[in-house]
């Protein structure tokens, strides 16, 4: 089986935005309910959220949607350690997981169509990382096979994994997401999404 997952991180707190950004509204549902419906039309399963410090009301927005969730205590020590514990739920739902797609909860052009390019270039390309390029870097979402989990395991501080990306050159590729600089961190971000 060619099983694609996804990890989506939605741990933080939000400090800057002073409200949980996973919960904001856009385009009828919460930011983060609408990253999950498009990581589940792609046909990404297991669909495992990474909670930590709004987890009750995260839970409670996405009850009856098919997802796992999972909740990381130590969700403050920055990206890494949301990675470590929703690869490891993943790999608890499906041990013979191919790859798996890393993705944040705060990019609203997040679509469909991004995750199914992610998978194709992987297909394509048979390289083991494919990553989203856009204001001249790459980023998130990322696909990783099945032959990184072990350093995606070992990661530790708020690089996330950008550094698998860094090591392994020879083995990325990537997919274009215009609009993937585009995050909400502010009131004012959130505002500029609508005007």
């Amino acid at each position: 089986m060619n099983k694609t997952g996804v990890i989506i991180l939605a741990a933080g707190n939000s400090s800057r935005l002073g409200r949980p950004k996973q919960l904001l509204p856009y385009h009828g549902k919460t930011l983060l309910s609408h990253v999950v419906t498009e990581a589940l039309t792609a046909d990404l399963q297991p669909a495992v959220v990474v909670t930590g410090a709004y987890h009750a009301e995260i839970e409670d927005s996405l009850r009856g949607q098919p997802v796992t969730l999972t909740f990381n205590p130590d969700w403050g020590t920055g990206m890494a350690s949301g990675i470590v514990a929703g690869l490891a739920e993943a790999l608890s739902v499906e041990p013979h997981l191919k790859a798996v797609i890393v993705a944040v909860c705060d990019q609203p052009h997040i679509s469909t169509e991004l995750f199914r390019s992610l998978k194709e270039k992987n297909i394509a390309s048979g390289k083991g990382l494919v990553a989203c390029t856009y204001a001249e870097s790459m980023g998130t979402p990322v696909l990783f096979e099945w032959r990184y989990f072990k350093e995606l395991s070992a990661l530790s501080g708020g690089a996330g994994a950008k550094k698998l990306l860094q090591r392994y050159p020879d083995d990325v590729a990537t997919v274009p997401f215009p609009k993937g600089h585009i995050d909400i961190d502010t009131e004012e971000g959130f505002r500029n999404l609508y005007f």
